[in-house]
């Protein structure tokens, strides 16, 4: 007979992805002694859940192999972009718990990029354009056809050269002049179709003031910068990867350092937006209360909702990284949520909405008894909190039902519960105003019935309560999705995405909880019982709690 073991099993490895292979394949041929990533932001609005899956992926690459990732804001339009934004970013960064090797801007290269489009044009590869964007978008053609020479492509280098610089020095008006690369108006890939490489914009820069007024576009931009910084892996989202041949071609025309660009499938997430247009039309159109209203995809929006780094990049790594683009449920963050809060939410007692009040007729009037229970069952023996318990309770309306089915065992005439932590009571008369609704149940306690001292009663049914003299009201604010559709992305372009914007996205009401809430300094979420978990707003005060649904126990999300 084989000797039985209490040996640990070893799970197995988890399967490299594909950027991991390349990275791994690039370390051990010595392409690369150690390997450097970026994160390029644009400063122009408030880092996303899908921005999340980037930092994961670059920073966690570049951590796992012993590299370093460079933090650098491409800052090249300075009619959108704000200090704002650029605080905001780091503020997120370093909240997932990332900290980046060099702070960087594109803005620090505007010197040698345009000493790049001097030479591309001293070459013949550039030239200036007079054509207004409408023109320039119908002369490239279509996937099919062609696109037509602009006609002033074959200006001399001396022409291109003497325009290039009075643009720099800002003789024209925006729009008046682009300059662009002069690559094939018949390629079949459209984005060599002469790109854009300069535009006038006689707009402030958040860094270079009004040093410049021609400022680069994205395309020349991107993989110059990754260049100047030696960038070994480029890593993106998959919409780019029709750029890559671009990013390529210039830093092959430029003979500069090789840098590369891989791509993976963005974040997509059921019942959400990701475009930064959209987001900033809800907050600038008041939908929604802010950039930070827990109600939207930021990071700034979640954090607010109580959502925790160590739940965003567990969801991440659990989501893994493809090239498939696919719409994930935003179920699976919520479980990771919830997973992570499990394990660390302090736990108290609280009732909201419309609570039904409780009066136990053999209390002794007066009486207070005071219960300890743990702040995390996880700990029984760790730190303890003290519940009172009166003779005048609140429950959840929730938990009451006149005429209940014969499986419904929370509290019904003739029934019993138990009250968590403490005696099991019997509902003995249902007490309503003249309008048939119930406001209050008058019950009797079972003194046996105490958990620590009483004999042991077993009852289906154990509810949640608060002492109506003892607990603290706050407000509560009570978030769901703010969107009724699950595929927001596949809405047909003739309908408005405002149209499926959730009603009951935010609901407000009152709440009260018991009294140890307010000493609550964990600065994370905490569990109402049989409830879900919540955190406290920053516009709380000290006379006015205020706490914000981050997620119920379980998906009870229904649509109307």
């Amino acid at each position: 007979m084989a000797e039985e073991t209490n040996a640990p099993v070893a799970e197995p490895a988890r399967k490299l992805n594909f950027l991991e292979e390349i990275i791994e394949a690039d370390l051990a041929s010595g392409k690369y002694k150690s390997i450097l990533t970026r994160f390029p932001p644009e400063p122009n609005g408030y880092l996303h859940l899908g921005h999340a899956k980037s930092l994961c992926i670059n920073f966690g690459l570049a951590m796992k192999y012993g590299g370093k990732t460079n933090l650098r804001y491409d800052d090249t339009n300075p009619t959108k972009e704000d200090v704002e934004y650029v605080d905001a970013i780091k503020e997120d960064i370093h909240w997932l718990g990332f900290q980046w090797e060099k702070e960087l801007y594109a803005s620090d290269y505007f010197d040698q990029l345009y000493e790049w489009a001097e030479m591309m044009i001293q070459r013949g590869q550039a030239y200036v354009d007079d054509q207004s964007l409408e023109e320039i978008r119908a002369g490239r053609g279509t996937i099919s056809e062609p696109g037509k020479d602009s006609p002033y492509r074959n200006r001399s280098v001396e022409e291109n050269l003497r325009l290039f610089r009075e643009m720099r020095d800002g003789k024209y008006a925006d729009g008046e002049k682009v300059l662009r690369a002069k690559i094939d108006m018949a390629h079949p890939n459209m984005m060599f179709r002469d790109p854009i490489l300069y535009r006038i914009k006689h707009a402030s820069h958040h860094r270079t003031g009004d040093k410049w007024c021609i400022y680069p576009m994205y395309d020349y931009t991107h993989g110059q910068c990754d260049s100047i910084e030696n960038i070994t892996h480029s890593i993106c989202t998959m919409e780019f990867d029709v750029h890559r041949p671009l990013y390529d071609w210039f830093i092959e025309t430029l003979g500069i350092f090789p840098s590369h660009q891989y791509e993976f499938a963005r974040l997509n997430l059921t019942y959400t937006l990701m475009s930064k247009r959209k987001l900033l039309e809800l907050v600038e159109k008041g939908y929604v209360s802010g950039w930070d209203d827990p109600r939207m995809p930021t990071l700034c929006g979640v954090r607010r909702r109580g959502y925790t780094p160590e739940a965003i990049k567990a969801f991440c790594e659990q989501i893994g990284v493809t090239k498939r683009d696919q719409l994930m449920d935003i179920g699976g963050l919520e479980s990771c949520v919830r997973t992570d809060l499990n394990a660390r939410a302090n736990r108290y007692m609280a009732v909201t909405g419309d609570p039904i009040r409780i009066i136990l007729t053999n209390w002794e009037k007066g009486r207070t008894e005071w219960f300890e229970a743990p702040l995390n069952p996880a700990f029984p023996d760790g730190p303890k909190r003290r519940i009172p318990f009166t003779g005048e309770l609140l429950i959840d309306r929730a938990d009451f039902m006149e005429d209940a089915p014969k499986k419904y065992f929370r509290l019904k005439p003739d029934g019993e519960v138990r009250l968590k932590y403490t005696y099991i009571v019997r509902c003995n008369k249902v007490i309503k105003d003249q309008d048939g609704k119930v406001t209050a149940l008058e019950c009797t306690y079972d003194p046996d019935t105490h958990p620590q001292s009483g004999q042991w009663r077993s009852v289906k049914g154990t509810i949640h309560w608060v002492s109506a003299e003892h607990a603290r009201k706050f407000e509560c604010r009570l978030y769901d999705r703010l969107f009724t559709e699950a595929d927001m992305g596949g809405i047909p372009e003739d309908r408005d995405y405002k149209e499926f914007l959730n009603p009951e996205s935010l609901v407000v009401t009152d709440g009260w909880a018991e009294p140890a809430l307010m000493d609550d300094n964990s600065g994370i979420a905490v569990q109402f019982e049989r409830v879900g978990y919540f955190v406290k707003d920053p516009d709380s005060t000290d006379g006015h709690l205020i706490m914000n649904k981050t997620v119920g126990l379980k998906d009870s999300f229904k649509l109307a």
